[in-house]
């Protein structure tokens, strides 16, 4: 019985939740903005005759998807940071209508900012 409760309160240690480090977030973001730079700098060199021989598509369309995934995660990860921030305690269906409502505005305005409406 106590061998259980060991391996019990053992497993309970390793698999505890553990959030990382403020640097780490800061270094992902200025991956994901350097990548989001990257796909947005090739396709803006590449012309529009190019693209009617459909030999040509592979690497604007890879900048298009590898892009727009880096520019989605951006969104989220400053909507998330933004939200822990600004984080209370109030719990119930009232606080996740109005966390639900800021993330959205959240994900909004920096979509806003990455497609260059200010």
């Amino acid at each position: 019985m106590t061998e259980a409760a060991n391996v019990e309160s053992l497993l309970r240690e390793a698999l505890s939740p553990v959030e990382p480090p403020d640097a780490f977030a800061e270094r992902l973001a200025t991956a994901l903005t350097s990548i989001t730079e990257i796909a947005a700098e090739e396709l803006e060199s590449w012309e529009l005759s190019a693209m009617r021989d459909p030999r040509n598509w592979g690497r604007p369309a890879a900048a298009l998807v590898v892009g727009g995934a880096a520019a989605t995660a951006l969104v989220l990860l400053r909507a998330r940071q933004r939200e822990q921030a600004s984080h209370d305690l109030r719990r119930g269906p009232a606080h996740m209508r109005e966390v639900a409502e800021r993330t959205l505005e959240d994900m909004r305005g920096e979509a806003r900012k990455l497609l260059g409406r200010r």
